[in-house]
């Protein structure tokens, strides 16, 4: 159980977002919560997204780290984990795929159940969900449940951007995936902590490569390799 004071920060790794990043924010800080702390980590952004963030929105919120070079979303989410304060870390991603009116629903289990850490699924949700790729819903699933096999859980969506944790579920972690294989890791190396994890059903709003989505093939294999290597490889 967490007090209702809790501090909860948001972790925003971001590159070349210009179209999404200032509906993001404005989503972001009107969800009405009782402690907020919102940091957003530019990772080399070349389209005109820096100078928006430094412009408009750096006033807006809490902290703004800004990377001098593209180093990987792993990355940013780890010097966005350095610079957090709150008792309660959340990560989202800079498009609007997700929706930052449901961290109620994600935040539930912390508070309320015990949770050390919560997943926010994309499989599992009555709500909202956009029809588009066939095979990454595959490759996802597959990944998933390699996850599953050697971490003893039982996940639906391991890849999943909403991830919502304990500050103490990071104590003696070391990440160090720089890219999209922290997803993998992430759960490999939380898991072998043997912490309380919870899944709830999120809304999904996925977008097209032509309306900016990177994740890719190399990315999938980083997946595996990454789910080997510290399930595995890591004992």
């Amino acid at each position: 159980m967490l007090p209702d004071s809790a501090k909860v920060s948001i972790v925003i790794p971001c590159y070349n977002e210009r179209a999404t990043i200032r509906a993001l924010i404005d989503r972001v800080l009107a969800v009405k919560l009782a402690s907020r702390e919102v940091i957003v980590v530019d990772d080399g952004s070349t389209d005109g997204t820096r100078e928006i963030l430094e412009r408009d929105i750096k006033p807006l919120i809490d902290k703004l780290v800004l990377h001098d070079r593209n180093r990987g979303k792993g990355a940013a989410l780890r010097t966005g984990f350095a610079a957090a304060t709150g008792d309660i870390l959340v990560i989202q991603d800079a498009d609007l795929e997700y929706d930052p009116a449901e961290y109620p629903i994600l935040l539930d289990p912390l508070f309320r159940h015990g949770a050390d850490v919560v997943y926010g699924s994309r499989f599992i949700s009555g709500r909202s969900h956009r029809v588009l790729y066939f095979w990454h819903s595959v490759v996802n699933r597959g990944l998933t449940l390699a996850s599953n096999m050697l971490t003893d859980l039982n996940l639906t969506d391991m890849a999943t951007c909403y991830k919502a944790f304990r500050r103490s579920a990071l104590d003696g972690v070391r990440l160090v995936e720089d890219r999209f294989g922290f997803e993998a890791e992430f759960t490999a190396r939380l898991a072998r902590k043997r912490l309380a994890f919870y899944e709830v059903g999120i809304s999904y709003h996925g977008r097209t490569y032509a309306q900016g989505k990177k994740i890719g093939w190399r990315d999938g294999f980083r997946m595996i390799y990454a789910i080997l290597r510290y399930n595995l490889f890591a004992r």
